[in-house]
């Protein structure tokens, strides 16, 4: 599994063959693989699956230690728990910022729901279902239908730049990556507070600024 992770994040999943993975394991016996993890999918299947859970259990202790104090959590950071457990992992192994660099990207191109990947069912576990009962909780101005379509478009921008950041020299150390996390919790806020316009209020006001012209 970590060679398999350490060789996509090199090469790309695509890149990567069952033998490249076996070589990089040191593992003599060609159907290893196969024995534990039934195909190359099973194995990427497994990874995912492990990371998840590492993911849940820390964004379930940042949850804990946000929920115990005296205030009611602000939006800001229920925002920053969608990254804040993934770039905590990743400043303190190695392992899971190869992850980071094999898999982030995957989520932006899943074709149904990224948020609900992310933070319901097997993706977010209790913490993710609960987080995103507090942000809908946060969010009263957006209807149900824009807080899922804005909620999507959160996790995907979250997923791509984690992407793109892990890719950076010393990604998640120093004051750069400080300000990565701070900037990308700012833009996800931004983009859930935008208010809301209806078709015929977009209609209005282009109708008022063509007359102008």
């Amino acid at each position: 599994m970590r060679a398999a992770e350490k060789l996509i994040a090199e090469k790309g999943l695509g890149q990567v063959s069952i033998r490249e993975i076996l070589d990089e394991a040191g593992q003599n016996n060609t159907s290893a693989l196969q024995y534990h993890f039934g195909n190359l999918q099973g194995l990427i299947a497994a990874i995912l699956e492990e990371r998840a859970e590492e993911t849940r259990m820390k964004r379930a202790e940042l949850m804990e230690a946000l929920l115990s104090g005296k205030d009611e959590p602000d939006l800001r950071a229920l925002c920053e728990l969608m990254l804040r457990p993934a770039f905590e992992l990743a400043r303190a192994h190695t392992g899971y910022r190869r992850y980071i660099k094999a898999f982030s990207h995957q989520l932006t191109l899943i074709e149904d729901s990224a948020a609900e990947k992310a933070f319901s069912g097997g993706g977010g576990g209790e913490s993710g279902v609960e987080l995103g009962r507090l942000l809908r909780q946060a969010l009263p101005h957006l209807d149900r239908k824009t807080f899922r379509q804005r909620m999507d478009f959160s996790v995907r921008l979250c997923a791509s730049a984690m992407s793109a950041q892990a890719r950076a020299k010393n990604a998640f150390r120093g004051r750069q990556s400080d300000d990565f996390v701070e900037n990308l919790v700012d833009a996800v806020v931004g983009l859930l507070t935008g208010p809301v316009k209806t078709r015929e209020r977009y209609r209005d006001n282009n109708n008022k600024r063509n007359v102008n012209r």
